[in-house]
């Protein structure tokens, strides 16, 4: 047998997936390979619920090799270098060569390119920020919170908002919500712009039921760590007792120095297949720039934005691709352009987003009623992605399809 390799670089949501559905899909002849520079894998969605408290560090990371699928070669490593002439990666632990490569490197943060905001913020864009943001909403006795989405684009568009409101809902019980003044600042016209006017209008009201002040059309250019204040491009200096930011994000550097990247220094892949101008090589999730239907403004192209419900439908898109084309059959698999999000609210309620993000001649979206049983859906993808392959994972599998159908959730889980 022409046995091949597929190298997969980063093991966050399309990492993992891609991984574990070529391992299912492909003869144990073929190489699966998974280079991931962390031992343990954060769960990104519950870092709302770690920043309230509601979660305990151990309960959302797990080791990446037990979320990989037995016959998954996992190396613990970072990505030095990839040489697409010559098929091969180089990591800290070794060099390997590849038949296909997929990558899923997701988006870096670069707090430090706005002045004084390394110095001043607190985020709950990752791991360990969350836990230190953690304490100090635990310590904040009242003030004026500003929660500030810094730049464009930015993951998963819904984060700022559902941050904003659970961080509302934090100081009730305690109460301080009148004490407590949450402010939401973004460069965007609206919240979601993605998903159009009405999207927009129901987050907005969500926002303002919570007693969150929203600010749209306002940059960041930098923070006044001595005074306390945001400087905003054409805006009066604003005052604040807590700041937690969105920090610019940029795609890793390795990308650009291997020729992959656009001038903006995202990845640019082919919309249905995934594909990048090399052969045999693919990128998913937040490193990728996907042009959709729409514009933001004249000339100006709509990007699909980073989310790790597209990270997940793609990996499957490009395994089923890979799969199908090392075992000859004809491929027919195509990323759709579907998503949803849940959209936390707090006490225990979630709005649901879905859309369809490739319709013309613009996106087509919808958020539906806000209720308990979205925030279960929530709880309970947390439970299945973090379990180990199993009968647990089975049955929590079985129970989000069967969930699925009885709430008639269009989405494939």
């Amino acid at each position: 047998m022409n046995t091949k390799t597929i190298v997969i670089l980063g093991g966050g949501v399309g990492g993992l997936v891609v991984a574990n559905e070529l391992r299912h899909k492909l003869p144990n002849e073929h190489r699966v390979v998974l280079i991931e520079k962390n031992r343990d894998h954060a769960f990104a969605p519950s870092f709302l619920w770690l920043m309230t408290g509601d979660r305990k560090p151990d309960r959302i990371t797990k080791p990446v090799t037990s979320l990989a699928r037995p016959g998954v070669e996992v190396i613990q490593a970072e990505v030095s270098n990839i040489d697409i002439a010559n098929g091969s990666v180089v990591t800290t632990q070794r060099s390997l060569n590849y038949d296909y490569l997929v990558i899923a490197l997701g988006a870096e943060l670069a707090p430090e390119s706005i002045p004084g905001l390394s110095q001043s913020a607190y985020t709950f864009y990752t791991f360990e920020e969350t836990k230190r943001l953690q304490q100090a909403l635990s310590q904040f006795t009242g003030g004026n919170i500003a929660v500030v989405v810094c730049s464009l684009p930015y993951k998963c568009p819904g984060a700022p908002h559902e941050g904003a409101m659970l961080i509302a809902d934090y100081f009730r019980p305690r109460s301080l919500q009148e004490k407590a003044i949450v402010h939401l600042y973004t460069p965007e016209a609206q919240p979601m712009p993605v998903g159009g006017p009405q999207l927009g209008e129901a987050v907005k009201q969500m926002l303002a039921s919570k007693g969150i002040l929203f600010h749209p059309l306002h940059k960041l250019t930098s923070v006044d760590v001595q005074k306390n204040q945001l400087l905003f491009d054409g805006k009066e200096p604003v005052s604040y007792d807590l700041l937690i930011a969105i920090p610019p994000h940029r795609a890793p550097s390795i990308a650009r120095e291997a020729g992959l990247a656009n001038e903006a220094g995202w990845v640019p892949v082919d919309r249905s297949t995934l594909k990048t101008r090399f052969e045999k090589v693919y990128a998913i999730g937040d490193i990728t720039a996907i042009t959709i239907p729409g514009r933001w403004k004249p000339d100006v192209p709509m990007m699909l934005p980073k989310a790790g419900v597209f990270a997940h439908v793609q990996a499957e898109i490009v395994a089923e691709r890979i799969a199908d084309e090392i075992s000859g059959r004809t491929t027919t698999a195509e990323f759709c352009g579907r998503g949803y999000c849940m959209l936390e609210a707090g006490e225990g309620l979630a709005g649901f987003a879905y859309g369809d993000f490739f319709a013309d001649p613009s996106p087509r979206l919808e958020l539906r009623n806000i209720g308990r049983a979205w925030h279960l859906g929530k709880v309970l993808f947390e439970q299945w992605w973090l379990s180990p392959f199993g009968l647990k994972k089975k049955i929590l599998h079985t129970a989000l399809t069967l969930g699925a159908k009885i709430l008639k959730i269009p989405v494939s889980v």
